[in-house]
């Protein structure tokens, strides 16, 4: 199960660009279930979400170099590529621990746009959760800044 919360940045935290990241490229087989395929630096795997917005089930299933390539050839839509910045959140005392933000810096099609996702380990935690004041407005219920969407549809404008 996946439950996460998704915040669009406007003006990143100084110094971002010194946090440990990971080279993403992905694409989109399915939009309803929604199959994806994605090369994390040298890892490649095949991801099915279900439906939903705050939690939903996500299954990750590995996939060899030439297994990716191939199924890239029958991608739908845009190509997704982006930065991957992961920084841990530290909550106030009696907040979640063990927390990690995951700011998805956009290359490509969408140069410019910023993500940041929060993971957790329950919906409560989701709902109670405050955002860093950085955080930008929260698209965790509007679903337009899902992956899948961006990747259906050509950005509006450079970086948004």
């Amino acid at each position: 199960m996946e439950i996460e919360r998704k915040y669009l940045i406007d003006t990143p935290p100084d110094g971002y660009r010194r946090w440990p990241f990971r080279q993403i490229e992905q694409a989109y087989l399915c939009t309803a279930p929604t199959v994806r395929i994605r090369r994390e630096d040298d890892t490649y795997y095949m991801t099915y979400k279900s439906a939903g917005l705050l939690s939903r089930e996500e299954y990750n299933l590995p996939l060899t170099k030439e297994a990716y390539l191939h199924l890239l050839e029958k991608a739908d839509g845009t190509v997704l590529t982006k930065k991957r910045y992961l920084k841990p959140l530290i909550e106030a005392a009696g907040g979640a621990a063990d927390l990690m933000i995951e700011m998805d810096v956009f290359e490509g099609a969408y140069n410019g746009l910023i993500l940041a996702e929060v993971e957790f380990p329950t919906e409560e935690a989701a709902l109670a959760f405050t955002p860093p004041e950085w955080f930008g407005r929260d698209v965790t219920f509007t679903g337009e800044y899902s992956n899948s969407r961006l990747a259906m549809s050509a950005p509006a404008e450079p970086g948004r």
